[in-house]
């Protein structure tokens, strides 16, 4: 099972560096360097191709307004489609740390599925190009974007999108995770680091941890912070801030895990993102009440590696 999945990371990793190559040159062929390119659609809007560019901006917020017009502009060469169509409107963006986020009308909504889903990488491509910007989040208005499922899609990586020989964006990845699980006395937090974790590029990092952490320890020296049948609702980043809202079940505790240690558990994993800064947790949305008695729901947490032993 082992060579199995060595042997598929190493072919989705042939076809990333063979897809990646300056578009319409063959995997291969010799290609001038670029500094910068832009994604666009191919005619049949089936896969993103790459041409290079160069801003007349060097400043990172002026490169950004730059490249949001192009990427809304129709391309020099006819057979490729501009990522952003017409009916689509960027109504405003922000960088906050390393985070892009871009607010779009509602029109954003009435692209198909497959064509929404090429939109979306190819924006992100082409903007975590620039120094300081290494994710970008999507908003509808001011709500986030979710998929099919009713799910917050959140900050997405350049890494989130591969191209693989379907033509179809998504791919399975994999990445490695830090998290933090109670010790055994429930007094302190022990720190879990898991290698080659497989994941869809459609799930968002602080979804797929919140994911990890729900499936609790695999070694046996920790034990789960988050009761067992949890059901994880949304979880989203705006501004650094990450919001995470779980069912009912949260409240059925094991008691004999000190209260602090369940919510630094949760805070201290998601803030091994570079794009969170704090975290908020709630109980399907509701942040009145408290966690236990300590822990106000309404309060965003810092990290904390005080009780990691």
């Amino acid at each position: 099972m082992k060579f199995q999945k060595n042997r598929w990371k190493k072919f989705i990793v042939a076809v990333f560096l063979c897809l990646l190559v300056a578009v319409p040159l063959g995997c291969g062929e010799k290609q001038e360097e670029a500094q910068y390119y832009v994604e666009y659609l191919n005619k049949e809007k089936t896969k993103l191709v790459k041409l290079p560019y160069e801003p007349t901006s060097s400043d990172t917020i002026e490169m950004i307004e730059e490249l949001l017009s192009v990427l809304s502009s129709d391309s020099d060469h006819v057979e490729y489609r501009k990522p952003i169509p017409n009916q689509v409107k960027v109504l405003n963006y922000s960088l906050e740390g390393v985070l892009l986020t871009i607010h779009f009308d509602a029109e954003y909504l009435s692209m198909d599925s497959v064509e929404e889903v090429l939109c979306r990488a190819a924006i992100v491509r082409t903007m975590t190009q620039l120094e300081g910007v290494d994710c970008v989040a999507f908003y509808i208005g001011d709500t986030p974007l979710t998929d099919a499922k009713g799910n917050v899609v959140g900050s997405m990586y350049k890494e989130s999108f591969i191209q693989n020989p379907g033509e179809q964006i998504n791919s399975i990845q994999d990445t490695t995770l830090t998290l933090y699980f109670s010790n055994p006395e429930g007094d302190g937090l022990v720190k879990e680091v898991r290698e080659e974790v497989y994941y869809s590029s459609n799930v968002s990092m602080e979804k797929l941890i919140m994911e990890q952490l729900l499936k609790g320890p695999m070694g046996k020296e920790a034990k789960a912070t988050i009761p067992n049948g949890t059901r994880l609702v949304t979880v989203s980043v705006v501004d650094g801030v990450c919001y995470v809202s779980l069912d009912e079940t949260f409240r059925n505790q094991d008691y004999k895990v000190n209260e602090a240690v369940v919510i630094y558990s949760i805070v201290n994993s998601l803030t091994e993102l570079p794009t969170i800064n704090k975290v908020q947790i709630s109980i399907n949305g509701d942040t009145s009440g408290k966690y236990r008695d300590n822990f106000a729901l309404r309060e965003m947490y810092d990290r904390n590696l005080d009780y990691v032993k």
